[in-house]
């Protein structure tokens, strides 16, 4: 019994933890945001969130394959990470946690700074492979929630 609640507590010290300087860190050191699942439809939370990160001075690059071509907020759509021809600081995922495992791959591969993950999207294996690599990571968390209960609304980017 006391080593199956041995291993039991070893496991729980490995699950991925936020942290506020972490997450301020992202925030604010970020300016290039490749938003992955990007939707044109207004009742999606990708869409509020990436009007958001917007209007707080990103460049917001979407990404979503099958809407290749098109706009989503005045921004011209990418089909992957891989498209992208300028430094991408951070990636933003809007996807469910078993396909962000390969978001956060190419995320990797391409050299992003950061990956965070959204509210719901939870894939521990993912978040050790980026931070194992030198990412920052923020998971189950939402950047417009963060950054108003950190006090970065309207600060962020208004030195650009």
């Amino acid at each position: 019994m006391r080593v199956f609640l041995l291993a039991a507590f070893s496991t729980m010290a490995k699950a991925f933890q936020n942290n506020d300087s972490t997450l301020k860190k992202i925030l604010t050191e970020s300016k290039t945001i490749a938003l992955v699942g990007a939707s044109d439809k207004i009742d999606r939370d990708s869409y509020h969130v990436m009007e958001f990160l917007l209007k707080q001075g990103y460049d917001v690059i979407p990404v979503n394959p099958a809407k290749v071509g098109k706009q989503i907020l005045d921004q011209d759509v990418v089909g992957s990470l891989k498209d992208i021809k300028v430094p991408v600081d951070m990636v933003d995922v809007f996807r469910n946690s078993e396909a962000a495992g390969e978001v956060v791959d190419e995320a990797i591969e391409i050299k992003a700074k950061s990956v965070w993950l959204q509210k719901g999207v939870i894939n521990e294996e993912a978040a050790e492979r980026a931070s194992r690599a030198g990412l920052d990571v923020a998971m189950n968390v939402c950047p417009f929630p963060e950054s108003h209960r950190l006090g970065l609304v309207g600060k962020v980017h208004s030195d650009l």
